[in-house]
């Protein structure tokens, strides 16, 4: 790394471990061809439905997970891409356990004070939530955490896609403050070379439009970046929300 050369070791998420490799191309939103360091060629899986802009150049150098279970058509998943001034980490499943593993390691100064921490919690017919925060005589707090890769210049932007689930999830945040709860949307920056967040309204206007109006209505919004090395990823600091 160049950016920044602390490593990520105290409350990290290990990562399997890694191959390397260079990225040939992404393709079919859920496939890369990958040029591994020992000469063979393999597709990978892909675990990001985004357009991944900001972090998908061709000659890059990448880190693949291997996974050898008879089901598994792809074997590799890509984890890491090595973007100039940063690691970037691609795998939207992170941030959901890191989020998770960070509030119930009392790493989230926010979201301190709770008793439990339920994952995937259904609300309403048709809607679930990542996180469930439960405490004895108070108030619920719920927590959808999304994933941010796209960085241009220093800030960070959410989304690299229009997003109508997103846009959902605001929706369904907003009916549970309504109701008496606790509510808040976590954007987790999976690279160390942000210094602010702002919704990329010229990419979904209704998503940043929402999330200005969810912000009004009294949902929480909290924005964190990373360490990330090729040991593992850790919680880093809150970065500046810039509505």
């Amino acid at each position: 790394m160049t950016a920044n050369r602390k490593t990520a070791t105290e409350n990290s998420l290990a990562w399997p471990e890694l191959f390397q490799g260079t990225l040939v191309k992404r393709y079919k939103r859920f496939l890369a061809d990958v040029q591994l360091d020992n000469g063979s060629l393999v597709t990978a899986h892909c675990p990001n439905s985004g357009t991944m802009g900001a972090c998908s150049q061709p000659g890059r150098p990448v880190y693949l997970s291997y996974h050898d279970k008879p089901k598994r058509k792809l074997k590799y998943t890509w984890e890491i891409i090595h973007m100039p001034d940063s690691l970037v980490g691609v795998n939207t499943l992170v941030p959901n356990k890191l989020v998770k593993h960070s509030i119930k390691e009392g790493l989230v100064p926010e979201l301190i004070g709770y008793d439990r921490v339920r994952a995937e919690v259904k609300t309403s017919d048709g809607s679930r939530l990542d996180l469930l925060l439960e405490k004895e005589g108070g108030r619920n707090c719920f927590v959808e955490v999304k994933n941010c890769t796209l960085v241009e210049g220093s800030r960070a932007r959410f989304p690299d896609a229009v997003t109508v689930r997103g846009r959902k999830h605001l929706l369904e945040l907003q009916r549970l403050v309504k109701e008496g709860n606790r509510c808040a949307m976590f954007f987790l920056i999976q690279r160390m070379d942000a210094d602010s967040f702002s919704p990329a309204d010229d990419i979904d206007p209704a998503y940043g439009a929402e999330l200005r109006k969810a912000h009004q209505n009294g949902v929480q919004i909290l924005v964190y970046d990373v360490f990330i090395d090729l040991h593992g990823i850790r919680l880093n600091k809150p970065v500046a929300c810039m509505l």
